[in-house]
């Protein structure tokens, strides 16, 4: 079970590499660069633009949203997801490889990743190591942008792999549900701004932040090294599991690391603690700088 789960959940660029080689990039196989940068930092069009795996497509987060949200990328409805990707070549037969170029190795990719499944996408793979390995190991890119033909991609969503305010205001007493926080520690505790926001966690979750599942050089790390994580965390991936973050992004990496290890249905709460800081009650808000200044 495992071992089917790894397979298709990633791909290696070796794998990759020669299937651009072989030409097989097309209908049946579109890859997508997730790229997401802040823009003070870099332009992740510009650089997709530059440079990216011969035949992808550019797949921009910030347009396949919900743009009416107050919350940073929250899942678009199930017609601007079909639309959206549709446009970009991709059908319901369609194996999609998603892929980013962080420094870290994978980052966005696997928000991608977690969308298509969410949506009824089954056939779907995070390139492991991403672009930033699929250039140390000298495989071809270019700045040539391929246009793919448009295809019919019908988007059904799946409600079991998203949650939201009221079903995570509810676990909180219920219990239903295991939580786990993959920010860093010292958001998770409070100890550190999220990014311009007050930190601190959910009452119940469990942190691990989301680097943990990634070696050094930025692959996935081996389905025993991940499934001995979750242990030391007293993480139990044959129970209901539920994943969160600041804005449902390295979320998607608790999603996937589970998935490897065979469990297919973690959750992710969109809205994360972008929402949960905003919408829940003060005493729903576990923050150690808050115990200190009491």
């Amino acid at each position: 079970m495992a071992r089917q789960g790894l397979s298709r959940a990633l791909v290696s660029a070796a794998w990759l590499s020669e299937a651009v080689r072989a030409g097989r990039v097309g209908p049946s196989l579109r890859v997508l660069d997730a790229s997401w940068y802040p823009a003070k930092e870099r332009n992740a069009r510009q650089e997709f633009k530059e440079r990216h795996i011969p035949g992808s497509s550019f797949f921009d987060i910030e347009e396949c949203r919900d743009k009416s949200s107050p919350y940073d990328f929250m899942l678009p409805s199930e017609s601007h997801f079909a639309d959206y990707v549709g446009r970009l070549g991709v059908s319901n037969d369609t194996h999609v490889v998603v892929y980013d170029g962080d420094e870290v190795g994978t980052f966005y990719a696997p928000r991608c990743w977690w969308m298509f499944r969410a949506f009824g996408h089954k056939e779907v793979s995070v390139l492991n190591g991403g672009f930033k390995n699929w250039v140390k190991e000298g495989h071809p890119v270019t700045a040539e942008v391929s246009q793919p033909t448009p295809a019919v991609f019908n988007a059904r969503l799946n409600k079991a792999l998203v949650k939201t305010f009221e079903e995570m205001i509810q676990n909180v007493s219920s219990l239903t549900f295991q939580v786990v926080d993959s920010r860093p520690e010292g958001r998770f505790r409070g100890t550190e701004l999220d990014q311009g926001l007050e930190s601190g966690h959910i009452p119940g979750a469990v942190n691990i932040p989301f680097h943990s599942f990634l070696s050094e050089t930025g692959h996935e790390k081996s389905i025993e090294e991940i499934q001995e994580i979750f242990r030391e965390k007293k993480v139990d991936l044959s129970k209901p599991l539920t994943a969160t973050c600041r804005k449902g992004v390295t979320a998607c990496q608790i999603a996937l690391a589970a998935f490897l290890c065979g469990k297919r249905d973690v959750a992710v709460y969109d809205g994360s603690w972008s929402e949960w800081f905003h919408r829940a009650p003060p005493h729903y808000k576990v923050s150690e700088s808050k115990r200190s200044k009491g």
